[in-house]
């Protein structure tokens, strides 16, 4: 009995990089802009890191995309649901409209947890309530990060008041870029795990753990707003 080759397996990283998501492309924010010839781009899939992709987006002039697949937001979210709200982190955090559908079956949409991303378009399984506070209570930089000489402040407003955390432990910055992107869970050490996941500050989807802030990129205006 012969042995698969290592080519013909499909590892968790082959699956992880394949699900990344389709997403429909507008050089506008205005949908009656949008309509214009020439302002579409089409539709692509996005299978590189969130920030690269949402970083070459806005420098080739994207400003509005469209998520073609409802995005999953509860813990047995899959894969491409994972990627998915790793992408429109990124494409909030560089201001990008996104157009967008949410699915809940265990009620975690009420909680919060994704409220400083661009508010969804509907959220299937969750009262109509749900969607009417996300979108009532959003502003950019709701959920925030950013690094200074040897330490990372994150600013959370989430859940109504100001949160702020100072991340300054040599392990727990050392794991920030690889969250930024998702890294398996048992790969995590224990304490960047558990003050992360007390904190709030990651979701766990599909295996992987991921930060849920976005890297702050412009202060809105008043500042103070974060």
């Amino acid at each position: 009995m012969s042995t698969p080759s290592r080519s013909a397996e499909r590892t968790d990283a082959d699956r992880w990089q394949a699900a990344g998501p389709e997403v429909e492309l507008w050089l506008d924010y205005d949908p009656a802009v949008r309509e214009l010839p020439g302002f579409a781009l089409g539709r692509r899939t996005l299978s590189g890191p969130a920030q690269t992709e949402v970083t070459e987006l806005h420098r080739a002039g994207v400003r509005c995309l469209r998520l073609t697949e409802p995005v999953r937001l509860c813990a047995d979210a899959p894969a491409a649901s994972a990627r998915a709200l790793m992408l429109l982190r990124e494409a909030t955090g560089q201001g990008l409209a996104v157009l967008w559908q949410a699915v809940c079956a265990d009620g975690c949409a009420a909680r919060r947890r994704f409220h400083h991303l661009y508010p969804p378009e509907r959220v299937t399984g969750a009262p109509p309530e749900v969607v009417a506070d996300w979108r009532a209570s959003y502003f950019p930089s709701k959920c925030v990060y950013r690094r200074g000489p040897g330490f990372v402040e994150v600013r959370d407003r989430r859940f109504g008041t100001l949160e702020l955390f100072t991340i300054d432990e040599p392990g727990h910055l050392a794991q920030l870029d690889a969250l930024a992107e998702g890294v398996e869970v048992d790969l995590l050490p224990e304490a960047v795990h558990r003050d992360f996941a007390e904190a709030g500050l990651i979701a766990e989807q599909a295996g992987r753990a991921w930060f849920l802030p976005m890297r702050v990129r412009r202060w809105p205006f008043p500042s103070l707003t974060v």
